[in-house]
């Protein structure tokens, strides 16, 4: 079981107050890892969790959409905790609407931060994991819509189908300097993401239908996926996209 431990690594995580990147946080804590924490809002409970672990959490407030700070961001994480071995893009947000209406501003707000800062994170850490000189780990936290079209969420379509595939082209550079990188694809989650799905009855039914698992899933659903792909067992890993859907892909 020692090829799934973190003891001794350090993981920043976006979007780690609430959701699937409270869940992820945690989960690494639970590995043995010291976690930062990147976000807009409180961080209180995931900072208890963590450190009901034993571990040491970092709540981190800034806004990850702004490139122009991640290079700083990292340096921030190493000086509070020693260094950096793992990165979650997970940071994101959803803007709905018809194609046909969509907006400039609902297309930049979430490609801006769901692709353009995700690419730009990994940038500043693999930078850093070069100069430390021990590889490292990005994980990104791609969709179902990096296979699929959905609807009425055109700038999310684009960014998550992007990030699989910048997971891919990073990959391609990076594996040959001991650095791995992959993503994970949920499936239906019961986030605030999806309130609104799941408050609709013929979608939520339509929803729950095509999952053979039979559920939404949970934040915690993703925790061992997050721990396999920062932990040694997936060394020989790069490029990939593990979709953790309930089945919806199988069906």
């Amino acid at each position: 079981m020692n090829l799934f431990r973190l003891d001794g690594k350090v993981a920043l995580v976006t979007g780690a107050s609430r959701g699937i990147g409270q869940a992820m946080a945690i989960a690494l804590a639970q590995a043995g890892a010291d976690v930062a924490g990147a976000a807009q809002g409180d961080q209180a409970d995931t900072q208890a969790a963590v450190e009901a672990c034993g571990r040491r959490y970092r709540a981190l407030r800034v806004d990850v959409s702004q490139v122009a700070g991640l290079a700083a961001l990292v340096d921030e994480v190493v000086r509070e905790l020693g260094g950096l071995d793992i990165v979650v893009n997970n940071a994101g947000i959803i803007r709905r609407g018809a194609a046909i209406d969509f907006s400039e501003a609902d297309w930049d707000a979430v490609t801006d931060l769901n692709l353009k800062a995700a690419f730009f994170l990994a940038q500043a850490a693999a930078r850093r994991f070069v100069q430390q000189g021990r590889g490292g780990k990005v994980i990104n936290v791609a969709s179902m819509l990096s296979f699929q079209g959905g609807v009425r969420v055109a700038s999310y379509t684009a960014a998550k189908s992007g990030l699989m595939g910048i997971t891919r082209l990073l990959a391609n550079e990076w594996a040959p300097l001991g650095i791995n990188v992959n993503a994970i694809a949920p499936g239906y989650i019961a986030t605030d993401n999806t309130l609104v799905l799941r408050q609709d009855e013929k979608r939520n039914g339509e929803i729950l239908a095509r999952i053979p698992a039979g559920r939404w899933g949970r934040p915690d659903d993703l925790a061992g996926a997050t721990v396999f792909l920062a932990a040694a067992a997936s060394d020989y890993m790069h490029g990939h996209t593990l979709a953790v859907d309930g089945g919806w892909l199988a069906r």
